[in-house]
């Protein structure tokens, strides 16, 4: 497994450029030009659906929206005898990176579906700042409503090569960091929206990018390597580009609990929380993970010693490798339990 350097300085550039003043930057992974001008450096190779697999997984790119190029790719274990569970996937990248493309995510999702037994849709929602929230939780709905319409149109359907082997009945939400954010987000907007024939039964939020205009301890405190995914920093222009214009990191869309009544009367399935170590998200994770409990609703928690955020995509750790392990593992227990 290949390790995916972020060495990045996630400082505000305002140097003129070719393009003019650089209003925003972190470096490797997006600058953002007084006029508009967006630039996404690729740091992390895009790759075919076609790339070879020794997992036993076919995967293939679909279009879902063709007038907004919204598409999704496809993983699909081929050992697969009978129907095994639909997880529905956002990838990560602070809403404003990322794609269902890149390497990094492509090799995850193929080790997933092999190992956990599932067919994944792998989303490729609108980035930011372009396309500031809620743009992505309207992607992930509009998906969900796809999948409704695909699943209604059963045998008939052009996507029976791969709904043929999905319980529909069994659907999770999954997604890690702003992918996480976004797979709650789509959840919570559910509320009693008629899925039929699907059935939601739970989602995965692994390390959840969520914030607030107060400091958690490991936000302030945690001391992250050159190779770190995630610093203050960072995560701070992630949200100024994410967030609607003039919202601060109260806003609900990066402070799920900045409001516990609606908290407490939100139709939530069973959610499992995946936390590492260290990640500054750490003890804010935590503090959703137990706040969604004391609010009754049914959580389960697993904590990934020695690593810290993206360990399982990016390979950036020592314990990368037996970490992602156990996270599989533990993925694979949530979608059969």
């Amino acid at each position: 497994m290949a390790t995916i350097s972020l060495r990045h300085n996630p400082q505000v550039n305002t140097t003129t450029q070719q393009r003019g003043v650089i209003s925003e930057e972190i470096q490797g992974l997006i600058r953002v030009h007084k006029n508009g001008h967006v630039e996404r450096p690729p740091i992390v190779p895009n790759v075919s659906c076609k790339v070879a697999s020794e997992r036993g997984v076919t995967a293939r790119d679909v279009i879902i929206n063709r007038e907004t190029n919204l598409w999704a790719r496809i993983y699909v274990p081929l050992s697969c005898q009978s129907k095994v569970p639909l997880l529905v996937y956002f990838h990560g990248g602070g809403f404003c990176v990322g794609s269902a493309s890149w390497s990094c995510y492509h090799e995850f999702l193929t080790n997933l579906a092999s190992k956990a037994n599932c067919v994944i849709v792998s989303v490729d929602y609108h980035l930011a700042p372009e396309n500031r929230l809620p743009s992505a939780y309207d992607d992930g709905f509009n998906v969900l409503m796809w999948l409704k319409r695909e699943a209604l149109n059963g045998c008939s359907s052009v996507q029976n090569w791969w709904m043929s082997h999905c319980n529909f009945s069994c659907m999770f939400l999954a997604g890690d960091s702003a992918g996480a954010n976004i797979a709650y987000n789509v959840t919570t907007r559910l509320g009693s929206t008629i899925l039929n024939p699907l059935s939601l039964k739970g989602v995965i939020l692994i390390q959840p990018f969520f914030g607030g205009e107060e400091r958690t301890c490991s936000e302030k405190h945690s001391h992250q390597p050159p190779n770190s995914a995630l610093t203050l920093s960072v995560s701070d222009t992630y949200w100024r580009l994410a967030l609607p214009l003039g919202a601060t990191r109260d806003h609900p869309y990066c402070n799920p609990l900045a409001s516990m009544a609606k908290l407490r009367d939100l139709r939530l399935p069973s959610i499992m929380v995946c936390v590492s170590e260290m990640d500054i998200l750490k003890d804010r994770n935590l503090e959703f993970s137990n706040t969604l409990a004391k609010a009754g609703k049914r959580v389960e928690t697993f904590v990934y010693k020695g690593v810290g955020h993206a360990f399982q995509v990016l390979h950036n750790y020592q314990l990368s490798h037996p970490r992602t392990q156990e996270m599989i593992y533990h993925i694979r227990n949530f979608l059969n339990q």
